[in-house]
């Protein structure tokens, strides 16, 4: 019955149904099965509402989506064409620092693809970069800014894992500064090969980009300076981000002013809180009726059999995740995975933050992995390009991100310099 039951959930949401329902049914038929109260759901739920970094993924979205309707990519590519353009292969990385720091804000790499993709790609292709080489760039580069404050994922994550905020921003910063510097490298080295012309650095032109998008940087500057110096909470940096992003908007800039405007953002935010906070308190119920069932427990026992030592299981944990990463969202695999593989990482000795950032880490890859990766999905909606082809433009960049992958997963240090200053 357990095995139909399954079975017919996992086609269901293989047909379209929403994760919520899904998860939902799940949950009232494991509490069924279990002879436990269908209540314990609403208790979990309420135990999220509890939850003192919860105001901080609403609060933060609601920056992210300001600065995208007010304006700032087209900002901040001015600045950062001014700034590092006069560098080998200037443009491309002046594409993978604006989608990571986007993609940062916005919290999801589609909308970087999809907001960023239209402008920076004849960009790309009018300054000579190859067709694969921009759609590579491009649909890879969705995903640089998870490991970034204030991504939304890593609150996600430490929300789900009751891991400390402050310690996963910390641990994520040199892990995504170490991949966006090999994926800069390596994009110099093309666009030496293939003899792009560098543009001539203009002091006065950087000077005038800057006095536009200056209010736009000096706010992941704050966010940074707050929450590492101590000086602000999550929750608190957040507030603080939504009304900086409203105020350079409104007043400053002035791209958003008309009460119509103003309801199209806070109606575009309600929607991306509302789906996530449904499926996260459905599904921190569902997860606590599985840790009462002992899954984990018994998960841990089988792998006892095979897995003698951390290494092996970082391993076999890569390359689940990788599957896992391709066939779902990384906000739904956050939810639904990391309860099950935190007690299993802690029986090992792995790190809980470190088992953050290689958990995102894999994720971030699973976005451009067939048969579903979300990013290929995306891209080739907004490049009118095949799957395939786009799979092949960014398979270079891909092999750069499983190296990568592997350096996180394997030198903890990478993620855990911070407790040993």
């Amino acid at each position: 019955m357990t095995f139909t039951v399954v079975t017919l959930l996992i086609a269901v949401a293989l047909l379209g149904v929403p994760l919520f329902v899904v998860l939902g049914a799940g949950s009232l038929y494991a509490a069924h099965a279990a002879g436990l109260d269908p209540a314990l759901l609403v208790a979990e739920m309420m135990r999220l509402a509890s939850s003192p970094n919860l105001m901080a993924i609403p609060l933060f979205t609601l920056g992210g989506v300001v600065l995208s309707r007010g304006g700032a990519p087209e900002r901040l590519l001015l600045v950062f064409n001014a700034g590092f353009g006069w560098m080998p292969g200037g443009l491309a990385i002046v594409s993978l620092v604006l989608c990571a720091f986007f993609t940062a804000f916005s919290g999801a790499s589609g909308v970087t693809i999809l907001a960023l993709g239209g402008l920076l790609y004849p960009i790309l292709r009018g300054e000579n970069y190859s067709k694969n080489f921009s759609l590579g760039l491009l649909t890879s580069s969705g995903s640089l800014g998870l490991l970034f404050p204030p991504s939304l994922v890593i609150l996600l994550y430490g929300i789900v894992a009751g891991v400390s905020i402050e310690q996963l921003f910390t641990a994520g910063l040199v892990p995504g500064l170490l991949l966006l510097t090999m994926l800069a490298a390596y994009s110099a080295g093309i666009s030496r090969h293939i003899g792009i012309s560098r543009r001539p650095f203009t002091l006065s032109v950087l000077f005038k980009a800057l006095r536009t998008g200056m209010w736009d940087l000096l706010l992941p500057f704050g966010i940074v300076v707050g929450l590492f110096g101590g000086y602000v909470t999550a929750t608190e940096a957040a507030s603080c981000t939504a009304a900086y992003a409203l105020l350079i908007e409104t007043v400053i800039h002035r791209r958003i002013g008309s009460a119509s405007q103003l309801y199209e953002i806070f109606r575009e935010t309600i929607i991306l809180v509302g789906s996530l906070m449904i499926i996260l308190g459905v599904a921190l119920g569902f997860t606590n009726l599985l840790i009462d069932a002992q899954i984990p427990m018994k998960i841990l026992a089988a792998l006892e059999q095979g897995v003698s030592s951390q290494l092996q299981f970082l391993l076999l944990l890569n390359v689940f995740l990788l599957v896992v990463g391709c066939m779902m969202d990384i906000f739904s695999a956050t939810i639904v995975v990391v309860p099950l593989i935190l007690p299993l990482a802690q029986r090992f000795g792995v790190d809980p933050v470190h088992l953050g950032i290689v958990f995102l880490a894999n994720l971030e890859i699973g976005y451009l992995t067939p048969p579903v990766g979300i990013n290929l999905f995306l891209a080739s909606q907004r490049f009118k390009e095949p799957m395939l082809n786009l799979f092949r433009a960014a398979l270079p960049f891909l092999l750069i991100m499983l190296i990568w992958l592997m350096l996180v997963t394997y030198l903890p240090y990478l993620s855990l310099w911070w407790k040993k200053i």
